[in-house]
């Protein structure tokens, strides 16, 4: 770097910015009010205003983002070079690593589905698809690896990043409903990321279709389709009715020839994390793309502040394997931590240099999260319920929140979708975000900080649930991404009434699981609060984690049939439509009671 040029990290406070630049912090907040703009000493600067004030006193600087010139001297400590993007004609060719895109609602899962001969579409609350999931197809002795990315604008984030680790982006658009919001956004992102695009034209079965009209649409966005003399490849599909699939893959095969695309299989692998998650058993899995080299069993991986030697590699079938060479999608178990989606990871030269690296990432991060959370959070916050009143009477409200989620790629979808919600009258600030189910200490930091906590496919454990009741805190969980954000636009607007709470009636922990023929699994259980009744609706909580909901199809006490059972008692639980039952899981039972918000 240029002698004189000063390294000022993005978002950094007045109070930080200052010294830097030898100057005080009332210097910088002096001159910002005196160009209009009202900020503290602790408020984080914009790009510009840190630029207009380093161009004001004739300071050159280089603005980078946290932790960005420490990352040099990291990869110098892994041994790695810091630029990696040129190719070596003597590497062999690799798979291509194809991101499906397109707006909510067009077919993307359906059509991998179909691809793979799979059904990941019940899973998901309300059919949508709301992680990254990656698979891997051989056709004709070529391997794809597909990248499926969630359609809801809310996982914006989760979309560019899987561009950025693409090769080539299928964009999946509806023949009946054309090009939609969250199409250009798709399209922007495989720009970004300069990768080929082939369109396939889903849902030519219905009746409703008309092809040229999308075409015509597409070729509005430069997207010239190759019939009318362009160059973009379009290939009319029903992903329901399996037509146009082998040709789709025919001619993603030949694009990812002309791509020339390859990848050293020797040395430390690289690559990207796709998604991480902590399971119950298996502790922190992250399921990772390598990129380049090969990655072994034993292998000490780094993966953002997480690391620890691959204890297990899985493959997208779900059988463990030895070893994964580039462009193949691996879940991995062995980490110290949940990793980041979106981080890089490689293999470090040694444990020791594993540790340091993650320990020195960890600490980073940790001082850079309590200086933004505290200084966003000071002045207390408004209850959900009580924000509009706040806004109302002209004070300017804090919703201070607790954010867990089910997996990482979802608490980052989450936060980022909440921040865009703030108003000049509304602050939003990240009390806490975290992964997993909702606990006690949650609850305790909200009461401290009189925040609210959302939970997004997590629930609280009943102690957490106790301690809400008691330190009068404000708990709502969600399964759909559509009504959490609709619900905290509405509270900002004063709209948020809600006809129904829920009410938990009961808990069983499972303690053993019998199988009966013709019937299936039946869960013995232990009742520890409440009441559970035959016919209840109900959702089963593994680490307090969200994996199914249905209803109670059978109840016995020994071998009568019951219509309800007491805590402390034990019985035997039917589910109807899930047979995945494990020792230690939690059946929770409610009902939603409409109530009036006064």
């Amino acid at each position: 770097m240029p002698d004189g040029v000063l390294v000022i990290e993005r978002a950094s406070t007045s109070q930080e910015l200052g010294p830097k630049v030898n100057r005080t912090a009332a210097d910088v907040v002096r001159f910002l009010m005196q160009q209009g703009e009202m900020v503290t000493a602790t408020q984080s600067l914009s790009d510009d205003m840190i630029e207009l004030f380093a161009a004001d006193i004739g300071a050159e600087i280089r603005l980078v983002d946290p932790g960005e010139e420490q990352e040099v001297e990291l990869k110098k400590m892994l041994d790695l070079a810091v630029e990696e993007d040129d190719v070596d004609e003597d590497w062999p060719e690799r798979p291509p690593v194809i991101t499906v895109m397109g707006h909510v609602d067009h077919g993307k899962t359906k059509l991998l589905d179909q691809i793979r001969n799979a059904n990941v579409v019940d899973g998901e609350a309300g059919g949508i698809t709301q992680h990254i999931g990656a698979y891997q197809v051989t056709r004709n002795d070529h391997s794809l690896a597909f990248i499926d990315t969630p359609g809801h604008e809310a996982f914006t984030a989760m979309r560019a990043r899987g561009a950025q680790a693409t090769d080539i982006v299928v964009l999946v658009v509806a023949a009946d409903d054309g090009v939609m919001p969250q199409t250009e956004e798709a399209i922007s992102h495989a720009r970004a990321a300069e990768v080929p695009i082939v369109v396939a034209l889903n849902k030519i079965d219905r009746e409703n279709a008309d092809p040229n009209r999308v075409m015509q649409q597409l070729a509005e966005r430069d997207l010239v389709p190759e019939s009318w003399g362009g160059d973009t490849i379009v290939v009319e599909i029903s992903a329901l009715q399996n037509i146009g699939i082998d040709d789709l893959l025919e001619q993603l095969i030949v694009v990812s020839e002309l791509e020339d695309l390859r990848a050293p299989l020797d040395g430390r692998a690289q690559g990207v994390v796709l998604e991480s998650h902590l399971d119950i058993g298996r502790g922190p899995v992250a399921n990772l793309l390598v990129q380049r080299g090969t990655l072994k069993v034993g292998d000490p991986v780094v993966a953002g502040a997480a690391w620890g030697r691959a204890r297990a590699l899985i493959d997208d079938h779900g059988e463990a394997i030895k070893e994964a060479g580039p462009s193949t999608p691996v879940q991995v178990l062995g980490l110290s931590d949940v990793a980041q989606a979106g981080d890089e990871f490689v293999i470090a030269p040694s444990d020791k240099v594993a540790g340091r690296v993650a320990e020195t990432r960890e600490h980073w991060q940790r001082q850079s999260s309590l200086g933004r959370d505290a200084a966003a959070a000071v002045g207390g916050g408004a209850r959900l319920e009580d924000l509009f009143s706040q806004i109302q009477a002209g004070e300017a409200a804090t919703l201070n929140l607790v954010a867990k989620a089910d997996v990482n790629g979802s608490l980052e979808a989450l936060t980022s979708s909440l921040n865009k919600l703030g108003r000049d009258e509304v602050k939003l600030a990240f009390v806490h975000r975290g992964v997993g189910g909702i606990t006690e200490n949650d609850v305790q930091l909200a009461a401290t900080s009189n925040a609210t906590i959302i939970g997004f496919n997590v629930r609280p454990d009943r102690k957490a649930r106790e301690l809400a009741e008691q330190e009068h805190v404000e708990i709502r969980t969600y399964e759909i991404i559509y009504n959490l954000l609709e619900d905290i636009e509405n509270a900002i607007v004063g709209m948020l009434e809600p006809e129904f709470e829920e009410v938990v009636t009961g808990d069983a922990e499972v303690r053993e699981v019998f199988r009966v023929p013709r019937i299936g699994a039946i869960a013995g259980c232990y009742v520890t609060n409440g009441v559970i009744t035959r016919g209840s609706k109900v959702r089963f909580l593994r680490d307090g984690v969200v994996i199914w909901n249905g209803e109670i199809s059978s109840l016995k006490r020994f071998k009568e049939d019951a219509r309800e059972v007491q805590s402390g008692f034990e019985c035997g639980i039917g589910l109807s439509d899930f047979q995945d039952l494990k020792s230690g899981d939690i059946i929770e039972t409610y009902v939603d009671r409409e109530i009036a918000r006064t």
